[in-house]
């Protein structure tokens, strides 16, 4: 009976672990249907376009995105890691690819 429950309390980190990925895998093929909704509606720019802009004007390699309904507009959040090591984010507008705000050590290519 006691090795039960030590296996229990053993195995049960692992299936909560396992329950989490699959509500992350979910969640990032609902935001990616969402998304291509948006671009199909005519609502956003598609984030081929909008991520040439941001490679083309910020130093740094883009390590996350994402898409969000925020005050009755679509904001893409971009998060980028440059050489020196310092992360930054950059939001735009994703209808028209306008910067919305930015947060942290911002490089700018020169």
């Amino acid at each position: 009976m006691r090795r039960r429950l030590l296996a229990l309390l053993f195995l049960a980190p692992l299936f909560a672990a396992t329950a989490r990925a699959d509500e992350d895998e979910f969640e990032n093929e609902r935001d990616s249907a969402r998304a291509r909704a948006a671009v199909e509606a005519g609502e956003i720019r598609p984030l081929s376009q909008l991520l040439a802009r941001i490679e083309a004007r910020y130093a740094g390699r883009v390590i996350a995105t994402e898409l969000e309904h925020e005050h009755d507009r679509w904001i893409y959040t971009f998060k980028l890691l440059p050489e020196a090591g310092h992360i930054f984010s950059v939001e735009l507008d994703a209808a028209s690819g306008e910067v919305v705000s930015t947060r942290g050590p911002v490089q700018e290519k020169r």
